[in-house]
């Protein structure tokens, strides 16, 4: 029986994860992966670090990328919602530059899987919201990077009515805007 309900959406390899959840008099449970499935549905990749913060409501942290050593992420809520951003930066992809944003939380336990290659960000919505994900490469300050939230060509709709005051780090707030990467993609 499997455990999971993998959904595509428009932008190619990135995939909607919903587990299949067990409900009884005690609570519930799930699988929130399993190598196995994973790997029959095409995500087939070795995570090897796991980060998980906490956000009060109105923290908006990216949008973030490593210049190398791209890290895919399966990213997951365990308590709060947010609404998670992936920007394809795949320079011959047909979907270069478009986003996708999904809510994600720990009411609807949907995960989502964002391979190597894509910017990624995501606004709190409720306070004391907690996120864990796992990523396919380490950690590099060096590589690190990033586009500004909000970039005037992306044109992402984060969902700020729901938001009273807007939380972003000072070094989130300087970077840089998506065509400043022009060169940089057209490598």
């Amino acid at each position: 029986m499997a455990k999971f309900n993998f959904k595509e959406v428009i932008i190619k390899n990135l995939i909607i994860i919903e587990p299949k959840i067990i409900n009884d008099e005690r609570g519930y449970f799930f699988e929130s992966y399993n190598l196995l499935e994973f790997k029959d549905f095409g995500i087939d990749c070795d995570f090897v670090q796991e980060n998980q913060s906490k956000s009060k409501k109105g923290v908006l942290r990216g949008l973030h990328f490593q210049k190398r050593h791209s890290q895919g992420k399966l990213v997951r809520v365990l308590k709060g919602k947010i609404f998670d951003v992936a920007v394809d930066l795949r320079k011959d992809s047909q979907t270069f530059s478009k986003w996708f944003g999904i809510e994600l939380s720990e009411y609807n336990k949907k995960q989502i899987f964002i391979p190597p290659n894509f910017a990624h960000g995501f606004l709190s919505l409720e306070d004391d919201t907690e996120i864990i994900y796992k990523c396919t490469d380490f950690y590099y300050p060096e590589y690190e990077t990033g586009i500004i939230w909000n970039d005037d060509f992306l044109n992402i709709n984060w969902p700020l009515s729901e938001i009273d005051k807007l939380i972003i780090s000072e070094k989130d707030m300087n970077l840089p805007k998506f065509k400043s990467y022009i060169n940089f993609f057209e490598d």
